[in-house]
């Protein structure tokens, strides 16, 4: 892991709404993970990617892991 390429992030929680920080690795340019809201406990579902069009990372925020087709 490069700790060059590890950013802090503040997202809001789609299950309870409180701020939490999470310390996202953008060395790889596509990654699904999930983590932990350190207010309310339940699994939050994340998505980061570099959008060809705009060269930006996204962060997708998802309550649950139903995928789209």
């Amino acid at each position: 892991m490069n700790t060059e390429r590890i950013h802090d992030t503040k997202v809001h929680c789609p299950h309870c709404g409180h701020n939490i920080h999470l310390d996202i690795d953008l060395s790889e340019e596509h990654q699904d993970f999930d983590d932990e809201c350190r207010a309310c406990g339940a699994v939050i579902y994340l998505r980061l990617y570099r959008d060809a069009g705009d060269d930006r990372f996204h962060l997708q925020i998802r309550s649950d892991d139903e995928q789209y087709y």
